[in-house]
């Protein structure tokens, strides 16, 4: 596998806003699975849930976009990836350090760059700007969605 997406795009995947069309734009170019990890599996479920306290979206709405997900985990174009947490440790620290003072990344942004770096993925799926700037240093390709 050669991708990886943060959740806030996973997230536009299947609760809309204002990246969906953006996100099903590039779903329709997407020729293999993407890495769908622990990170995402959390932020994801709780994503759902803070739209739901938000009211931003129904319960009802919540269950449909998590089976629309795992519909589709099923399907293969997200597959759920395994990794060693003490190597994404490692990943994440070393971007932290070479990254974070120039680049004002968040923990869950490095994490899920870390992620990525770790998993030998090729290329990185984000909206988020200060993400896609530390994917970018990290050596990832961004497309531009």
């Amino acid at each position: 596998m050669n991708d990886y997406a943060d959740t806030g795009f996973i997230c536009s995947l299947y609760a809309p806003d204002a990246n969906t069309d953006r996100a099903l734009d590039r779903m329709e170019q997407q020729r293999e699975p993407i890495c769908f990890s622990w990170l995402n599996q959390v932020e994801f479920r709780n994503a759902l849930r803070l739209r739901v306290f938000r009211k931003e979206i129904s319960p009802t709405e919540r269950d449909r976009s998590l089976n629309l997900l795992l519909a589709d985990l099923s399907e293969g174009i997200f597959e759920h990836v395994d990794l060693a947490q003490s190597s994404v440790l490692t990943e994440t620290e070393r971007l932290s350090a070479g990254h974070s003072e120039k680049l004002g990344t968040r923990s869950l942004d490095i994490l899920h760059v870390a992620m990525a770096v770790s998993l030998g993925c090729q290329r990185f799926l984000s909206f988020d700007t200060r993400q896609v700037k530390l994917a970018k240093a990290a050596g990832l390709a961004v497309p531009k969605l």
